[in-house]
């Protein structure tokens, strides 16, 4: 027996699925969307869609811009000899919040993981070693999360970047293992960006 009308029930279904969003937490969400007034409904639909129309990958590095080159990427006061790998466009904001490092990123969208059927063709692993390839790089910084998948991906891409004679460092373990980046305090990734090591 249907208890809502199928507006209502597909709306809670877009909403579950969200990541880390559950059957009640999609229908409180749902219902909070039909008590907005139509206009801030409206609003809240067109940044869905100016996001999706506007927002996509740099051509450089694969973070997210509404640019034609992202504004690291075009920031010339960076050095651009040194890339910091990270897994999602997530852990370039908690990078940058450490304030530490200077250099430019490189973002796969993804770590292999063989449970979830991600493989390195699923990841943005080509382009870095395009960018790598192309010369003028002289440190390549492993910054994945310190999980199993994580810490398997630094390992995979560090083999493909040996015979380029790149140094290839990882992170110290400022970094809890087991954590995500986005969760770190600026001390620990500052450590850890200090603390990290040849691979």
């Amino acid at each position: 027996m249907q208890f809502f009308p199928a507006a209502l029930q597909n709306l809670t279904d877009a909403f579950a699925r969200l990541p880390g969003i559950g059957g009640k937490s999609a229908q409180r969400l749902a219902f909070h969307v039909l008590s907005l007034p139509l206009d801030e409904a409206q609003e809240f639909a067109d940044a869905i869609l100016a996001a999706k129309r506007e927002i996509h990958t740099c051509p450089v590095c694969q973070n997210l811009t509404d640019r034609e080159v992202c504004p690291i990427c075009n920031d010339e006061s960076r050095d651009h000899s040194v890339i910091c790998v990270v897994a999602e466009p997530k852990d370039v904001i908690a990078m940058e919040r450490s304030r530490e490092f200077r250099g430019v990123y490189h973002v796969l969208h993804g770590v292999i993981s063989p449970l979830n059927h991600v493989t390195q063709d699923d990841i943005k692993i080509k382009e870095l070693l395009l960018r790598v390839g192309n010369g003028n790089i002289r440190e390549v910084i492993m910054a994945t999360n310190p999980d199993t998948e994580g810490e398997a991906t630094a390992m995979y891409i560090s083999r493909l970047l040996r015979p380029m004679e790149v140094k290839v460092t990882r992170l110290a373990y400022g970094v809890p293992v087991g954590s995500q980046l986005e969760y770190a305090d600026e001390v620990t990734l500052s450590r850890a960006l200090e603390g990290r090591q040849e691979m």
